[in-house]
């Protein structure tokens, strides 16, 4: 091993970082961190926040490995591949420490960059083992002592000695033994020191991957982020105070606009102040639900985008469409750039989110070690938990009782009319918990709504429709499918219009939803895409047949707003009892659809129609008893499955492949872009602005994407364009999609259209 001290050791190369000046981040990162995770669920809180410092310390040691050295600064070098990781953990046998601990941060400094079996296998290739007498005479394999011999002894030693770190004299073994023993027998939840390794992979992690994103430190929720909560004079409803009483979990129950975001955030308060601090996730099922709401709390907790965040798959599209800027610059790029990464790392607090990117973590996903630290000692509030489908029910429930019961996570959810049945489920993955409601007064003062149940299809009564809208009406017509939406949106008249569906690009439906803010909208035809947070308040909606729980969301757009603390006279909520053939796989329930029929009924005989909110609750569990067959079929066979797979396979280190695909399965959507755009697509591409570009595309189901693609209505292309400020060329391919498509009906996929855009180069 090399003696000598030399020129300063570098971590990184573009920019030069030395390693000192990583590890100072690092430790800058881990100082933030022990104040923002008070909560941990580990025995010896000092003991796991020394582990973890040492474990920074050592991470990359192995760094300063001549060869290394001369890859980073430029130089030909003999490096062959090999993993810095491995060099680092032999120093840890040299420590004066319990074996265990030594252990613990030989493992979290071997796995902070790939899992044991990738590490095995390039042992077993790269090295002359010793196991296999072959391997002795074998071409191409590195003998570990003659390598070990090029770490640079006297700056390790010089280096430590900062870090208040002493190494034992001893030889540095080979670390396949680790690997192999670890690979034999990983550690899973059944095992005492789960919790604690976990932890310390996922925070050691965090402090790296954060030091080397630029991200130095994180914020924490303050009393002054909750002071918007009390500076007003309006008096707390019964269940919002409730909620700011009790220290523990609880399950919400008001109806809609009654204040349960308040509600759950006084809640919030309540917990830190007798807990401490913990990292917030608010988790809502739809991307327009989580981009209104972080617009919301961000302005109301004046977080200026560093107290409240936002994760979902098209995060980086929504930064895009509020952030983003006409005209192309280099700086414009990396605020964007620096917000997203941002948003991805710990630096915010409290985190708007889907329930996928928890559940990412527990799928064990490639880095899940560190979600599972952000999660720990943390606090969830669910909101809208009714809109999940029994499948992704039956995956929170297993989040939910992971998070509790290893976690010690803390758990708010709230419902407007969730089954009963199904909020037993809730509760009981949640544990002890404190259910509250709203009281009889509250509900008493929601009457908003007029049921009107009229025979025939939608498509039948055009003509009452118009009627409405040449009366001043704002009006709101919802359908079941893309095509009738489409069909209705264009048979109607009126000044100022607006359709929404799944079925527009990114870059589109923004701006649909910019245009709803406006009240010169007089008609919004759509489809379930209205049902989730959209700020919306017309007088009618005229509605085709849906299950109660989603039609209550869809009523949910009509009276919303009070005015001067009073709600108007209750309006028109108009469903229509037939439903079109292709209706049926959308809901395909039958027996759901004819019970809230029947339900719709019975509240129009037995009160003109007005719902008393304070009874919805007994027609939900009216409509839905108990799971029905083929939904609890489906629920079971996700629960055990998951559950078995997260208690008995979940070790830090280890990813499997095949749970990366039974996660994105649940994702029925193929991108493809309109040919129309390709001119518009290929002109972004070369302007470098690359999330306007792919905001251009549109989702459409993987059934629809295999047909077709068997009728040759979908082709891939590939676009090719030039790096900015680079002599390099790209080529980025996509799947061009040959069916019209255009910013006011979005696409059309029995209606063919040919290219008519520039030419690409094209792969068949």
């Amino acid at each position: 091993m090399k003696t000598e001290t030399t020129q300063e050791v570098l971590a990184k190369s573009e920019p030069p970082i030395s390693l000192k000046q990583h590890i100072d981040e690092c430790l800058s990162v881990y100082e933030s961190l022990q104040k923002a995770f008070g909560r941990l669920p580990v025995n010896d809180l000092n003991r796991f926040w020394e582990l973890v410092r040492l474990g920074i310390v050592f991470h990359d040691l192995g760094k300063s490995h001549t060869e290394f050295q001369k890859m980073l600064e430029g130089k030909r070098a003999n490096w062959y591949h090999q993993r810095h990781e491995l060099f680092s953990t032999p120093f840890i046998d040299r420590l004066d420490l319990p074996e265990e601990d030594k252990l613990l941060l030989k493992l979290i400094v071997a796995g902070h960059h790939k899992d044991f079996s990738f590490l095995f296998d390039h042992i077993q290739h790269g090295y002359k083992t010793g196991e296999d007498s072959l391997s002795y005479g074998e071409e191409g394999k590195l003998d570990w002592g003659e390598e070990t011999r090029k770490l640079n002894e006297g700056f390790i030693q010089s280096f430590l000695k900062e870090y208040r770190v002493s190494l034992n004299p001893n030889s540095l073994a080979l670390p396949l033994q680790l690997v192999k023993d670890y690979l034999r027998n990983p550690v899973n939840s059944t095992n005492i020191n789960f919790k604690e390794l976990l932890l310390a992979a996922g925070a050691l992690k965090q402090c790296d991957h954060s030091a080397s994103a630029g991200v130095f430190s994180v914020n924490v929720l303050e009393e002054k982020h909750f002071n918007f909560l009390y500076e007003t004079k309006w008096a707390p409803y019964f269940h919002q105070k409730r909620a700011s009483e009790i220290n523990g979990n609880i399950v919400l129950t008001a109806p809609t606009g009654s204040g349960k975001t308040e509600a759950s955030l006084m809640w919030l308060h309540k917990q830190m102040q007798e807990n401490g601090q913990g990292r917030i996730f608010y988790i809502l099922p739809f991307t327009a639900s989580i981009n209104a709401m972080f617009e919301r709390l961000d302005e109301k907790m004046q977080g200026n985008n560093e107290i409240v965040g936002l994760v979902h798959g098209k995060l980086a599209e929504y930064i895009e469409s509020r952030f983003g800027e006409e005209t192309y610059s280099w700086q414009n790029e990396k605020l964007k750039h620096e917000l997203k990464e941002n948003f991805r790392a710990l630096v915010t607090p409290l985190k708007v989110a889907t329930p996928f990117q928890l559940l990412k973590s527990i799928f064990g996903l490639k880095g899940f070690e560190k979600g599972i630290f952000e999660m720990s000692g943390g606090y969830f509030i669910f909101d809208e938990i009714h809109a999940y489908d029994p499948e992704v029910t039956a995956q929170i429930k297993v989040l939910i009782e992971f998070a509790t019961q290893f976690l010690n996570v803390k758990v708010c959810l709230m419902t407007a009319t969730l089954p009963t049945f199904l909020k037993k489920e809730f509760s009981d993955a949640i544990g002890k918990c404190e259910e509250i409601s709203a009281d009889a007064e509250l509900y008493q003062s929601f009457i908003r709504h007029r049921i009107k149940v009229t025979d025939g299809l939608l498509s039948e009564h055009i003509e009452a429709i118009q009627q409405r809208l040449n009366a001043g009406n704002k009006v709101l017509v919802v359908c079941n499918t893309v095509k009738q939406a489409q069909n209705i949106y264009n048979r109607l008249n009126v000044s100022k219009k607006v359709l929404l569906h799944s079925a527009f690009n990114g870059a589109d439906r923004n701006k649909k939803e910019a245009e709803l803010k406006s009240d010169e909208v007089k008609l919004l035809v759509g489809t379930q895409a209205i049902e989730v947070s959209l700020d919306i308040d017309y007088d009618v909606i005229f509605t085709e047949p849906a299950p109660l729980d989603a039609l209550l969301q869809r009523f949910g757009r009509v009276n919303r707003h009070r005015v001067n603390g009073q709600y108007r006279p209750p309006c028109d909520c108009i469903v229509f009892s037939e439903r079109n053939e292709v209706d049926k796989y959308i809901y395909q329930n039958e027996e759901v659809i004819n019970r809230t029929l029947g339900a719709l009924r019975e509240i129009e005989s037995k009160n003109s129609g007005v719902i008393a909110e304070n009874e919805l609750q007994c027609y939900i569990d009216e409509i839905y008893p108990k799971w029905y067959d083929k939904d609890k079929e489906d629920f079971d066979r996700v629960y055990s499955h998951l559950k078995a797979d997260v208690w008995e396979n979940l070790a830090p280190f280890l990813y499997d492949s095949h749970r990366e695909e039974e996660f994105e399965k649940q994702f029925d959507g193929v991108k493809v872009l309109p040919a129309i755009l390709k001119k518009d697509y290929q002109r972004l591409l070369e302007a470098n602005q690359f999330i306007k570009a792919e905001s251009l595309k549109v989702s459409v189901s993987k059934q629809r994407f295999a047909s077709l693609i068997s009728k040759n209505g979908i082709q891939r292309d590939v676009t090719v364009f030039q790096l900015l400020h680079k002599e390099e060329i790209r080529e980025q391919p996509c799947y061009l999609i040959h069916r019209r498509y255009d910013d006011e009906l979005g696409l059309q996929p029995e209606v063919e259209e040919k290219d008519k855009g520039a030419v690409i180069w094209c792969i068949v």
